[in-house]
């Protein structure tokens, strides 16, 4: 009998052992606990992409807005956070030290690039979290690779609106000053227009030296990234599709600045019926950077009621 338990014994533990080899194997770069690092080149299917991982756990890769490069830093210092989940962050394609290319890039392409980055760090399925533009790529990845995905968190997306819409006429005239060769009042008057004339303090404060990396990556943003926003598609089918658990992220104070930020959010709300609604007090657009602490903590929970598989 003896023997018999002894065995059963080793048999259980093996079989635990391999279960949790088989979830590390899952998490790449997130299976043990990774300290904040200095920012690391990843060679994908042609460019290269800035990234870092910080913290450790299950794997959550953050998808940045446009504009601002580095949008999340203050949601990688949160415990709530970086305490029980390895945060992935990175640079998109045409921002900071990321590759700058030439020439069209899509949505479809930026959800590619996500992906490939996963694969190169060893992520089987993550938890994604996209901010404005960056919530479209994340849907696209929930589109083209479900597997992939364990849940969506989409911070304001940016769906596409008319240009008629009300609060929307700041955005063709950041786009003639584009055009015109002032790249730095292009981007104060698109900003201006999504996040209130009082954005630039929470950037500085919060982001020292982001506008004028902004100015530099203007070129990206205007040259590609609001032409791929237009030309992308997503509706009523589109959402249907997604099965995952979605968390729908709005700022409270948003609706002070246009109320593009509302009928974006009731159009998910009712094409998602699944979704979870959360409203971020004492934010516009600039969310985390103006309340890093209430974000942090709405998606540590979020993540918590969906743990991988």
């Amino acid at each position: 009998m003896s023997s018999c338990r002894c065995l059963l014994t080793v048999v259980l533990s093996g079989l635990w052992l391999f279960a949790t080899a088989e979830r590390a194997d899952g998490q790449g770069a997130c299976a043990k606990e990774a300290p904040a690092k200095t920012w690391q080149r990843a060679s994908l299917e042609g460019i290269e992409l800035e990234f870092r991982t910080v913290g450790g756990g299950a794997p959550v890769v953050l998808v940045h807005a446009g504009v601002f490069a580095d949008w999340f830093e203050p949601l990688l210092q949160e415990p709530s956070l970086n305490r029980r989940y390895c945060l992935v962050t990175y640079h998109r394609v045409g921002y900071a030290g990321s590759s700058h290319v030439s020439g069209p890039v899509s949505i479809a392409q930026q959800a590619a690039h996500v992906r490939a980055l996963m694969r190169m760090l060893g992520i089987d399925r993550a938890h994604l979290v996209g901010h404005s533009s960056g919530a479209n790529i994340v849907m696209q990845v929930a589109l083209d690779a479900p597997e992939k995905v364990q849940s969506l968190a989409l911070l304001e997306a940016a769906l596409p609106v008319p240009a008629s819409s009300p609060g929307r006429a700041g955005i063709p005239k950041a786009m003639e000053l584009y055009g015109a060769g002032d790249k730095a009042a292009a981007v104060d008057t698109f900003m201006r227009a999504v996040a209130g004339a009082n954005y630039r303090a929470s950037a500085d404060r919060v982001l020292p030296g982001a506008f004028d990396q902004a100015v530099a990556d203007a070129d990206t943003f205007f040259g590609q990234e609001l032409p791929a926003l237009r030309q992308w598609t997503f509706g009523p089918a589109e959402a249907a599709r997604i099965k995952q658990p979605v968390l729908l992220v709005m700022g409270g104070r948003s609706h002070e600045v246009s109320p593009v930020w509302q009928q974006r959010q009731d159009l998910l709300t009712t094409w998602m019926d699944h979704a979870e609604p959360f409203v971020l007090d004492g934010a516009t657009h600039m969310l985390h950077l103006e309340n890093a602490r209430g974000l942090a903590e709405r998606l540590g929970a979020f993540f918590a009621d969906h743990p991988p598989r």
